[in-house]
């Protein structure tokens, strides 16, 4: 044998770790902003966007319900429950009434409106109730805005609006439709007859949440059923916010934010349940 040292083999390379798969949005900044973005330009296109006058719309509702209101109840009566002027008194009972069922409605739509883009992964049910929220607050609180200033530009109100009260009444507005929209959300698609129960069952409120009349008025047992109602609560706040004498001890935000969120909290995790089964349905 000989004594001859043999070379060492070279080293194989180590091996390579396999490629590891990215996800679509870690390449997307700001993702779920963008598909919000998105379906708010695509709301606002499709639902007033379609004719001329879909804003205009939007603004002269709430002013012929007050213009009607204003013309039958003038005949009758000197003054309204609060006041001297019978326009902004309906004004602040009206205007909260008609955004939150403006609101709660489109929101409660949101998963049938969208079901054909809620295919995509990157578009989940929440963008579309967010967007869907954001477009109908920002139109409802410009309708407001409108109506508000053209009563007080043309009438002696003889009220003082506070802005900050005024401000708390449309939030508590638009929190307790996204709730409830929220909750309806989920029912109307799992339950589609509740649609219809839910529209006979609110139509009353427009009575009951003290439009016509303030709830100081309300003799009992009554007044204490009706306090369960929140948009009782929400009028009254809207209407402190304009008459800086109107006592309104029976207000509790407390209460109305409660019952907003818990709606809120038992739509969303039914959603998120069950947003898939209801898709495919």
């Amino acid at each position: 044998m000989t004594d001859e040292t043999q070379a060492p083999l070279p080293a194989r390379p180590a091996p390579k770790d396999p490629p590891q798969l990215r996800s679509v949005h870690a390449d997307r900044s700001f993702a779920t902003l963008r598909t919000i973005v998105a379906l708010i330009l695509r709301e606002m296109s499709t639902s007033y966007g379609k004719s001329p006058g879909g804003y205009l719309w939007a603004i002269l509702e709430p002013v012929g319900a007050i213009a009607i209101l204003t013309a039958i109840f003038s005949l009758g009566f000197r003054s309204p429950s609060i006041g001297v002027n019978f326009p902004i008194f309906y004004a602040t009972g009206i205007v909260p009434f008609m955004m939150f069922n403006d609101i709660a409605g489109k929101v409660a739509s949101a998963l049938n409106y969208s079901r054909a883009l809620l295919a995509y992964p990157s578009v989940t049910f929440v963008d579309a109730m967010v967007a869907r929220f954001v477009v109908n607050m920002m139109t409802q609180i410009s309708v407001a805005y409108i109506v508000f200033f053209g009563i007080l530009f043309m009438f002696d109100t003889r009220t003082s609006p506070d802005l900050p009260t005024i401000m708390l009444a449309f939030v508590m507005t638009g929190t307790l439709a996204f709730g409830i929209g929220a909750f309806n959300c989920f029912m109307f698609s799992i339950l589609p007859i509740w649609q219809q129960v839910w529209s006979i069952f609110t139509r009353p409120l427009f009575i009951l949440s003290g439009v016509l009349f303030i709830y100081d008025k309300v003799p009992e047992p009554y007044a204490w059923y009706m306090w369960f109602n929140p948009l009782v609560h929400i009028v009254g706040t809207m209407r402190s916010g304009f008459y800086f004498n109107y006592d309104a001890a029976y207000i509790s935000h407390a209460y109305v934010f409660g019952v907003a969120l818990s709606f809120m909290l038992v739509g969303l995790v039914f959603l998120r349940r069950y947003h898939k089964h209801l898709l495919n349905r």
